[in-house]
């Protein structure tokens, strides 16, 4: 690479004359709420002048649900997506709860919930990990693309993938026997759930717990490991310093299911403290961009220039106090060990934060199926329809928002919701173009340093992007285009991840 100044990043969103520069374009780079692409300016010294996330196509689905009655939410909303859809489900849950006027649900419905939503996140962080995100931390941003996908994992460690492949099962089969079927089942109704466990389904689960424990400690180890085998360079890859934002347990303790919204400055300091998520509004603005058909949300008190922020796993170990799971806490510690006195901010540290998850999630799992709670048979509470409700939980990818409006007859009439990628929108653009800044310098487009921005963007674990990059080979097209116009270089990348000219 080629000795040359600092680039600053922050000037990389807009480029001043950007038809007097050369072109590349990644396109699709991948689904996340629909079709996404990378494009890069360059000017006649091959330095990157604009380096934009593209989100290309409307999701819509704020006007979809007008006009439905507001029990038909949980069902609806999940069809968002096929890898999440119980993070929708349980959210619309939340906020339904609220339009039937009931504030506090059952002991087993709430319960029952939340043993729906942590397999849901074991389920969702497993498929990342092992089958996305694992082979380009064992193999290599930049090694042969023949081997770089689950296929090559299988062959390479198959222990390791049969482990990721039963994880995921186990958190499908948890859905299952929450929800009635692994994807878009039910549970949640206004005010509670529709069934609880029976006592074979509990003890069904209870048989295999243990292993999915010592499993998910496994994967941890490896995260860690080869996190910390390469600690500089992943520290510095895609990093960018930002403040982040979760729900927090109202004594500070990891909270995924119902907490206060936190947000805290990339210092340590206190942003946001205790709020309840229903005046989410109050805090969060959301930009529009004519690039973009994902808005850019940003906190209010610091406006929309830096006020950007984080969600999801990294920044739910950053923001929280403690974990109350004593295996998930001890490996919370030794991560914020990375940064002390600050957060932890690189962007492949996500990997490692998520896996700490997955452990605390198969605790929890655990401790619930000792309930005996899960087996009640009080299951829903009722009381007066009130005009809006707003449901706020931790999905895997981050922090997600739904919230509706409703008129006298219960139909919905408005709908907003901000989704886990919505939030890290800024974000992964700035990621997006610190790779760009540190690894491009106008030479011969190769397939790694292609990789390579794939993987700054798959770090946060994005929308629908599993839909894609389920085996390794999305297809891409790049070319890098002269002044007048003319295609100087031009490199594919089919769907069996074969490259030409």
């Amino acid at each position: 690479m080629t000795e040359q100044d600092p680039i600053d990043i922050s000037r990389l969103e807009t480029a001043e004359h950007p038809q007097t520069l050369r072109r590349i374009a990644i396109e699709p780079l991948s689904r996340v709420e629909g079709h996404g692409k990378v494009t890069l300016l360059l000017d006649d010294d091959n330095r990157i002048r604009q380096a934009r996330l593209h989100i290309v196509e409307f999701r819509g689905f704020e006007k979809f649900i007008q006009g439905r009655p507001y029990w038909e939410l949980p069902v609806l909303v999940q069809r968002l997506c096929g890898i999440c859809p119980v993070s929708h489900h349980l959210a619309a849950g939340k906020a339904i709860d609220q339009l039937a006027g009931v504030d506090r649900l059952t002991p087993t419905a709430e319960k029952v919930r939340r043993l729906m939503h942590y397999g849901q996140i074991l389920q969702s962080h497993a498929l990342h990990f092992f089958h996305l995100a694992s082979p380009d931390l064992l193999f290599g941003f930049d090694s042969d693309v023949s081997r770089r996908n689950v296929v090559g994992l299988i062959e390479r460690h198959p222990d390791l993938a049969r482990q990721g492949v039963l994880l995921r099962k186990f958190g499908q089969e948890v859905i299952r026997v929450t929800a009635g079927k692994r994807i878009h089942g039910t549970c949640a109704i206004p005010g509670g759930v529709n069934k609880s466990l029976e006592r074979s389904e509990r003890d069904y689960l209870q048989q295999d717990i243990g292993q999915m424990i010592a499993w998910g400690e496994a994967a941890l180890a490896l995260a860690r490991n080869l996190f910390l085998a390469a600690r500089e360079q992943h520290r510095r890859f895609a990093r960018i310093d930002t403040p982040m934002l979760s729900l927090c347990r109202t004594d500070g303790a990891l909270e995924l299911y119902h907490g206060e919204l936190r947000a805290v400055a990339p210092d340590g300091a206190k942003l946001l403290e205790r709020i309840d998520p229903r005046d989410y509004h109050r805090h969060i603005r959301e930009q529009v961009k004519s690039w973009s058909y994902m808005k850019f949300p940003y906190l209010q008190q610091l406006g929309p220039e830096v006020g950007a922020y984080r969600v999801g796993p990294l920044a739910r170990l950053n923001t929280c106090d403690f974990i109350d799971t004593p295996l998930a806490e001890l490996a919370r510690i030794e991560f914020r060990a990375l940064e002390p006195g600050g957060l932890v901010q690189s962007t492949l540290a996500y990997h490692w934060a998520r896996m700490i998850e997955l452990l605390h999630c198969a605790e929890k799992i655990e401790q619930l199926l000792a309930d005996p709670d899960l087996l009640g048979g009080e299951l829903r509470q009722t009381g007066e329809m009130r005009p809006r409700g707003i449901g706020v939980i931790e999905a895997p990818r981050g922090t997600l928002i739904h919230d509706y409006e409703i008129n006298p007859d219960g139909l919905v009439t408005r709908a907003n919701l901000i989704v886990s990628t919505t939030h890290n929108n800024r974000a992964m653009n700035e990621s997006v173009r610190t790779v760009a800044a540190d690894l491009f310098d106008g030479r011969e487009i190769s397939e790694g340093m292609l990789n390579s921005i794939e993987v700054a963007v798959r770090a946060y674990d994005p929308c629908l992007s599993c839909a894609t990059h389920a085996l390794g080979k999305m297809p891409l097209v790049i070319e890098l285009q002269a002044p007048d116009g003319h295609i100087v270089d031009r490199l594919i990348k089919d769907t069996r991840g074969e490259l030409s000219r």
